[in-house]
């Protein structure tokens, strides 16, 4: 048997350019580059301005006359020629008779009921990895160029996109520092991508439990005493740890203390992996915590998708100092990443970085005092709390955009006041869990659903003190989700093993064969190699029953598990 041992915290609530000899002047083609391009106006903070409804988007199939108009934008020197977004459009704009890829070429044979939703300008500029738009994996012209400044941004040495989201970025990351049989430093609430990773790179996870909130139901990040104990408990071993992954801002906003947690793997040669999906924002206005890459992380990983203004599915890797290996990366990346990437994703990174550059210092102002004055109103709803750093003080901050809302006094789950929300006042969240109901606010959030959602809690409170209800909170016990973990298997033994699938009701104790976890937030309660425990099933079990998608389970009812033959 293969114990991997863990332990938890005491309960408490210069710019690297590689041109390749081509510089900035890339240029396959011959094409003219537009002076300046459409910047999104902030302007949807403000309630009164009300937005063009007759936009007449998606009504043609010509591309001469499908013209989409954008209601309330401006010109904007300052962002002008993104270099991927202008290669794009060049091509785009050609008058070429075509024989390529892919079948619709360029929205001539576009699927009506498709263009009739969204018009047939994404068809057109849906090309292949063409001579003037460069080559994801061997980028010499408009990727390398927006890479690079998406580095200079970020403050990264070196930046690759990401068409396989941040997903891609984590497994690459991991594949590229642990080699099969060594030890990953991880916290086991990790993203489902870390327990991929560790199939695909077999690496050994030594696994830290997170801080945990009890009254909230909520795990935190982890702090640098933790990692600091796990390293000296492998190296009591005799091995030294490959890596250390850290997840910060956590899916609720809670940013570890990275710049201890680095400095402290550094002293031993350990590079630092962050999880920063939910962080691309970070450090672009001084009321927020630093980036990862400026508390010295050697890779972040960031989800450009989450709160900056990329296209769903788009992310970026960074990296920066030396203890890990470029070239391995993009190799990895190459494995990973699909040889067939969508140029409408990768020109979106660049078009998100060329908005953010705008005004890097600014331009959250007022994505951030409108949170400021949301959670100022809710907090003075009587029965509703608001997650503030008070509730995880062994962290140094929690990400103002980032709104958790908890209905514990209400004697209401998460789940309810959510369908209460949806139903009564079409109020989408971001997460919903047993205690809690998360919203992220971003560049888009406008007053006017603010006021709704603000308006809404009132009148959930309002009906839940007309209708006494007796108190439905789950219990958190007394130890955290994952605290009586044993793994038997490691991920990747146990993905490659035998399986078979037995009830429900006999899986206790048997070894996991499955991923299992409710999605979102997409931590895995289950993870192959495991043995299957009575607090996790009662956990899946009781999560289903108040409506969460539980995925990677073969049997979505788990009536039964697969579980590893031993």
């Amino acid at each position: 048997m293969v114990s991997v041992s863990m332990f938890s915290a005491s309960p408490s609530s210069l710019n690297l350019s590689f041109h390749f000899g081509l510089g900035n002047n890339w240029n396959f083609r011959t094409f003219a580059r537009p002076s300046a391009c459409l910047s999104q106006e902030s302007r949807n903070l403000e309630p009164s301005k009300k937005q063009d409804k007759t936009s007449g988007i998606g009504k043609t199939r010509s591309a001469t006359k499908d013209q989409i108009v954008i209601s309330n934008v401006r010109i904007s020197q300052r962002e002008s020629s993104p270099p991927l977004v202008t290669a794009l459009k060049a091509s785009a704009e050609q008058n070429a008779a075509t024989f390529h890829f892919p079948g619709h070429n360029r929205g001539r044979a576009a699927p009506s009921s498709l263009t009739q939703l969204i018009g047939l300008k994404p068809f057109l500029h849906d090309l292949p990895e063409l001579p003037e738009l460069d080559n994801l994996f061997s980028p010499r012209g408009p990727i390398l160029d927006a890479q690079q400044q998406a580095a200079s941004l970020f403050g990264s040495l070196e930046t690759w996109f990401l068409v396989g989201g941040t997903t891609c970025g984590i497994q690459a990351a991991i594949m590229a520092t642990c080699s099969p049989g060594e030890i990953l430093i991880l916290p086991r609430n990790s993203h489902i991508s870390a327990i991929s990773a560790m199939v695909l790179s077999g690496a050994v996870p030594k696994y830290i439990i997170p801080d945990y909130n009890f009254d909230w139901d909520i795990a935190g990040g982890v702090t640098p005493s933790q990692v600091e104990t796990a390293i000296k408990e492998v190296e009591k071993e005799g091995q030294k740890p490959a890596a250390v992954l850290v997840t910060s801002p956590t899916y609720h906003g809670i940013c570890s203390n990275l710049s201890e947690i680095t400095q402290l793997c550094h002293s031993r040669g350990i590079p630092v992996i962050v999880d920063e999906a939910h962080g691309a924002h970070l450090g672009f206005h001084p009321q927020m915590p630093n980036s990862a890459m400026h508390q010295g992380a050697d890779l972040a990983v960031q989800s450009t998708h989450k709160v900056l203004c990329s296209l769903t599915q788009s992310s970026m890797l960074h990296m920066s100092g030396s203890l890990v290996d470029r070239e391995k990366i993009s190799r990895c990346l190459q494995t990973l990443q699909s040889t067939s990437p969508s140029y409408l994703l990768l020109a979106s990174l660049d078009a998100a970085r060329a908005q953010i550059s705008e005004n890097p210092e600014t331009i959250f102002g007022k994505a951030l005092q409108l949170a400021i004055e949301t959670k100022s109103m809710i907090r003075k709803i009587s029965g509703i709390s608001v997650l503030d750093a008070q509730s995880f003080p062994n962290f140094p901050a929690i990400d103002p955009l980032r709104l958790t809302i908890g209905f514990q006094r209400l004697g209401l789950s998460g789940y309810e006041a959510d369908e209460i929300l949806y139903e009564d006042h079409e109020i989408i969240c971001e997460l919903v869990e047993t205690q809690s109901i998360t919203f992220a606010m971003n560049l888009g959030t406008c007053r006017e659903h603010v006021q709704r959602l603000v308006s809404g809690i009132k009148h959930l409170v309002a009906a839940s003190a007309s209708t006494p209800a007796a108190k439905r909170k789950v219990e958190g016990g007394n130890s955290a989700l994952f605290a009586d973990i044993e793994t038997s298997l490691i991920p990747r033994d146990a993905f490659f093993s035998g399986k078979r699938r037995v009830s429900i009701e006999k899986s206790l104790g048997e070894v996991c064969g499955e991923l299992i976890c409710p999605y979102p937030p997409g931590i895995p309660v289950m993870v192959p190699g495991e043995t299957i425990t009575k607090k996790a099933l009662d956990y899946l079990l009781d999560v289903r029953r108040k409506g969460a998608v539980i995925s990677g389970a073969s049997d979505p009812h788990l009536s039964s598990i697969v579980v590893c033959n031993m």
